[in-house]
């Protein structure tokens, strides 16, 4: 995993958290526009994060005050049938790693989150945005369909509704806004949308990753299935009540002391 100031996509530790990580989007020049080849850079990223055992949850972010533009337009290449269906296949790897992947991954949006932007943050499982942030659903607007789970990731947000207003009037709202409709969970002061972010994931990182790896497993089939629902429980819950990680946990609640998780 490139760590180079001159990548696309940078990752570093918490300082005062080892077990939360910090994926950042790197290009400000082009205010972190979404090409293809930083979408490759962030594949890389997300999957040996989400099987590093150390770390136990993800910031998202962007460099500057910009969280991420939309689609770098001038970096699509090929425009063929096949280029293009190889772009959605990418897509698709990289959304499974945020949506479905064992670690948390909290959104810390500054700026602009347009486009590809809006659909990247709001794939996570929990958004901090600036209240002077900027969030649109553009792809209509250019004569296209919503990508990287954009239609899935903003209805489970705002409801069906609101999402259909989101992504066909391709309206902005700011931080504010995005936290009263629920397109977002916490609104921050401009520049302090990263900090906010790291206290939550330190929360995340605090609980049982075995419990956290598979509940949001479930969350990602369709939690408002009842069926899958059920389903999950049954066939989830026996396992983690023999993990050590629940015994931990029973422990800790009855000596009154803070549990200390090992992910076994």
């Amino acid at each position: 995993m490139a760590d180079s100031s001159n990548s696309l996509v940078l990752v570093s530790r918490h300082p005062g958290n080892a077990a939360v990580a910090i994926v950042t989007l790197n290009n400000p020049s082009r205010r972190n526009a979404f090409s293809p080849a930083m979408k490759d850079d962030l594949i890389e990223a997300f999957d040996t994060l989400q099987q590093d055992a150390s770390c136990r949850a993800i910031v998202l972010t962007g460099a500057g005050d910009v969280f991420c533009s939309g689609a770098d337009l001038k970096q699509l290449g090929s425009t063929s049938l096949i280029g293009n269906r190889r772009r959605m296949d990418r897509s698709s790897i990289l959304l499974r790693l945020i949506v479905a992947g064992p670690k948390p991954v909290i959104a810390a949006v500054e700026g602009p989150a347009i486009g590809a932007g809006l659909a990247l943050a709001a794939a996570c499982d929990y958004v901090v945005s600036a209240s002077n942030a900027r969030l649109a659903c553009t792809f209509v607007r250019v004569g296209v369909h919503p990508d990287n789970g954009a239609l899935w990731s903003i209805q489970r947000r705002v409801g069906l509704a609101k999402a259909g207003e989101l992504v066909l009037l391709c309206d902005e709202v700011d931080g504010n806004e995005a936290v009263r409709i629920g397109l977002a969970n916490k609104v921050a002061d401009p520049g302090k949308a990263l900090e906010s972010a790291l206290e939550v994931a330190g929360r995340y990182a605090a609980m049982p990753p075995l419990a956290m790896a598979m509940t949001k497993a479930t969350l990602a089939k369709a939690a408002t299935d009842f069926e899958t629902c059920l389903q999950a429980e049954r066939d989830l819950m026996p396992v983690l009540m023999a993990t050590k990680d629940h015994a931990e946990a029973v422990a800790a609640f009855i000596e009154k002391r803070k549990p200390a998780f090992t992910g076994s």
